[in-house]
């Protein structure tokens, strides 16, 4: 199959998927799109019923990365999802009432769903080196708003050919999340702190990437610039599975039947994660409405209601700092899809410039058919987390609290449109990660402000601390840099540990 970007409106420059996965971002500035999605249908997606998660991810990955066979595609998921990175299984479906389901995807070695692509992606790319007959040392630039930086470093820590750097907004993350990458270890890894927020650090990235010059001294160095955010499309494929694994379970429990649709809840900053919701829709799964949750950076909730993209507006820092976005970089994916790649370029150009676009009716119009939006104040964060812990003995962390809220007003449509359906909604994060918050929505003052706080959060809730977060009580602070935000102190920062021996 061949991939294009999504600014290549004569699609003169296709390349594989495993120049996809390699390069990361077009030369163009477009993310890499595969020129059609794979149909499945309803036959399939019983036989994906009987499979095991691992024989799903292969399946699924082997239809849009065909120049991966499907050996070494499963032999890549059974080492990323084994037993002992995700001990709670990879994906497992939890129960709140009668029509609501959470999907839980931070059972892994960093505790966020960005562990589900990035315990693969590094495999794709190391082979994705070979497919492509690279020499060069692959560097991986990222800007994160705080899981996929470490689940980044995790998953690329100490492989052969790979150096890494993480940028992370400095008052933008929790005190987890930091802590977190700034212990990372491996003798490829860098973490770097920016004075400003995640939409900062993104931009920043982005420039280097387009930067000819810094390209072509990495090049003498033999080094090239590869990602690891979901503007990779090796970083986006694997979320797709986990949407068609949580419909097979539902039909494996007698939940729903093969062929009844259900509608998904993804709390959203920077649009990948519920566009590979939408990819599984298009590709035929049983998917009635996408619901897009926002916390109060609601930027995704007026464009999908109005088609006003207006990044010119205040920016929040929230309790869920992973949605504390205004640039929702794969949103972009779906402007190439619905309104084709010369307007996508337009859209793309207009808010590079003005900070805003405005897309045509007939593009708004076809994406109301797909999507809904909501957003949670952070007064509606805390009482979710709340009323779900006291409803349900369930804890949930404030980005999946954004998602529940969301859920639970979608739920009160439905019921006004007389549409019966289950509604599956996506836990991002262990709330562990975000204890202080929690604690506090629970109602109670942390009396720690350090690691502590994790042990009253357990107390109070008789809930267990992940293992991955408890082993991180001793762990030694090796990172402290921090940069402005202007490109060239990023790309100061980036080059001097590329560069360092």
């Amino acid at each position: 199959m061949n991939y294009f970007s999504t600014r290549d409106s004569q699609r003169k420059t296709p390349v594989s998927a495993a120049q996809a996965i390699k390069q990361g971002i077009a030369e163009d500035g477009g993310l890499f799109m595969p020129e059609s999605f794979p149909a499945v249908n309803a036959d399939e997606i019983s036989g994906l019923c009987a499979l095991s998660y691992n024989e799903r991810a292969a399946k699924i990955l082997s239809m849009f990365l065909d120049d991966y066979s499907k050996e070494e595609l499963l032999e890549f998921a059974n080492a990323a999802y084994s037993p002992e990175k995700f001990p709670g299984g990879a994906a497992p479906v939890s129960f709140l009432g009668d029509t609501h389901r959470v999907l839980e995807l931070w059972h892994g070695p960093t505790c966020a769903f960005k562990d589900m692509a990035l315990q693969i992606m590094p495999r794709l790319l190391s082979a994705a080196l070979k497919k492509t007959g690279e020499k060069r040392t692959a560097y991986i630039l990222v800007a994160t708003s705080g899981d996929t930086g470490k689940a980044a470093l995790e998953g690329y820590k100490n492989v052969d050919g790979i150096k890494i750097t993480v940028f992370y907004p400095e008052d933008g993350v929790s005190a987890m999340q930091k802590l977190q990458m700034t212990s990372q270890d491996g003798e490829n890894v860098n973490v770097c702190a920016i004075r400003g927020n995640f939409d900062d650090a993104q931009t920043g990235v982005k420039m280097i990437f387009s930067d000819k010059d810094f390209a072509q001294k990495l090049d003498s160095q033999g080094v090239f610039l590869s990602s690891a955010n979901s503007i990779n499309w090796g970083r986006l494929a694997p979320q797709i599975v986990y949407y068609f694994s949580a419909y097979c379970d539902l039909v494996n429990s007698g939940d729903i039947k093969l062929g009844e649709k259900i509608d998904i809840v993804v709390p959203t900053g920077n649009f990948g994660n519920i566009f590979a919701a939408y990819i599984a829709k298009r590709m035929g799964l049983f998917v009635g409405k996408l619901v897009c949750a926002s916390n109060s950076n609601n930027i995704l909730t007026d464009f999908l209601g109005t088609g006003v993209y207006d990044r010119n507006r205040n920016f929040y820092t929230t309790m869920s700092p992973s949605m504390d976005i205004l640039i929702s970089s794969n949103l972009e994916r779906l402007l190439y899809v619905i309104a084709g790649p010369e307007r996508c370029t337009k859209y793309m150009k207009e808010l590079s410039q003005n900070g805003k676009y405005t897309v045509e009716d007939d593009v708004l119009a076809e994406i109301k058919k797909n999507f809904s939006a909501y957003y949670c104040s952070e007064e509606n964060t805390a009482c979710t987390i709340k009323g779900i812990f006291d409803g349900y003995n369930y804890l949930i962390d404030p980005h999946t609290a954004c998602a529940v809220y969301a859920a639970q007003l979608a739920e009160k449509e439905n019921a006004e449109q007389g549409r019966n359906v289950k509604i599956v909604t996506a836990s991002t994060a262990s709330p562990y990660k975000f204890a202080a918050d929690v604690l506090r929505s629970l109602g109670k003052t942390p009396e720690n402000a350090g690691f502590e706080v994790i042990y009253e959060l357990s107390e109070l809730t008789n809930t267990d601390i992940p293992a991955p977060l408890a082993a991180l009580r001793d762990a030694k602070v090796r990172f402290t840099g921090a940069v402005g935000r202007s490109k060239d102190e990023l790309l100061g920062a980036a080059e001097s540990f590329v560069s360092a021996k």
